[in-house]
């Protein structure tokens, strides 16, 4: 009777060690799992609180965006986007914004978790940023009439430079502009198409592969050589998720370096941008 005790004991001990044994494993492989995932899946869900990335966009800036014949939307921040969502593992949900006045009137919601656009010291109550993935020259296209030849040249009272409002080159004018009067119109190129062939403005302010295709479809209007700012396009996160920041910089590395956004550049035929 003591020896089957002793048998059924021994059984009991090494039953409890197995199941203790079992359950580290099974542990160490959850471990192991959430480790193979890498800090993606940490990032997610900071930068993601509704387990989809929300991204915002700017539609009236070309060399960020394009928009096919039926209506789909393409360039460099879409191509971003879509890599972003598929690094960090989840769904991607477009949020495209007219233009940029558009865009800053959204920044008070919480509507989207990232917006690829330009990194403007205007959205920083919002936002903090990555480093930059795409550096973008900006100039003036002159109407037909207008003597100027360089950017360098233009501040002169009685001139007007129009510009899309609530955008980067806005921005820096502001600042730069001591005697021209700026005129804010909405962005893309009808709007600033108008405002030169209308005469509402002398000169448009934005980045130059715009201002080429506005000189191309305005008889006499011409790019004046130089430019008079360099906007950097970044990706800017809620500053609620700012802990996210250092992924999305080691994201925004690997995307420079591995011929992403220099293939956007490419794909869209994109002039006076380059990747930093």
């Amino acid at each position: 009777m003591r020896r089957a005790r002793t048998v059924m004991t021994r059984r009991h001990w090494l039953a409890a060690a197995t199941a203790v044994l079992l359950a580290r494993t099974a542990h160490a492989q959850t471990q192991a799992h959430e480790q193979e995932k890498g800090p993606d899946a940490a990032t997610a869900v900071t930068l993601c609180p509704t387990g989809t990335l929300r991204a915002a966009l700017i539609v009236s800036n070309p060399v960020l965006i394009t928009r096919a014949a039926d209506g789909a939307l393409g360039g460099v921040s879409v191509e971003i986007a879509r890599a972003l969502a598929t690094q960090l593992g989840v769904p991607l949900d477009l949020k495209p914004y007219d233009n940029p006045a558009r865009y800053n009137q959204s920044l008070a919601s919480d509507d989207w978790d990232v917006g690829i656009a330009a990194r403007d010291p205007a959205r920083k109550d919002h936002l903090v940023f990555s480093s930059p993935f795409m550096e973008v020259d900006n100039g003036y296209v002159a109407r037909a009439g207008v003597k100027f030849a360089s950017a360098d040249n233009v501040d002169h009272t009685g001139i007007r430079i129009a510009v899309a409002q609530g955008s980067a080159p806005h921005t820096v004018l502001t600042r730069l502009i001591k005697n021209a009067e700026i005129v804010p119109v909405p962005g893309g190129f009808e709007a600033a198409r108008q405002a030169l062939a209308t005469g509402q403005a002398d000169l448009y302010a934005e980045n130059l592969h715009l201002a080429h295709r506005i000189a191309a479809a305005l008889p006499g209007a011409k790019v004046l050589r130089g430019r008079f700012n360099v906007v950097a396009m970044a990706i800017g996160v809620r500053k609620r998720a700012a802990a996210a920041l250092p992924a999305i910089d080691a994201f925004v590395a690997q995307i420079r370096a591995n011929g992403t956004v220099a293939k956007a550049i490419a794909d869209n035929h994109l002039q006076g941008v380059r990747v930093p």
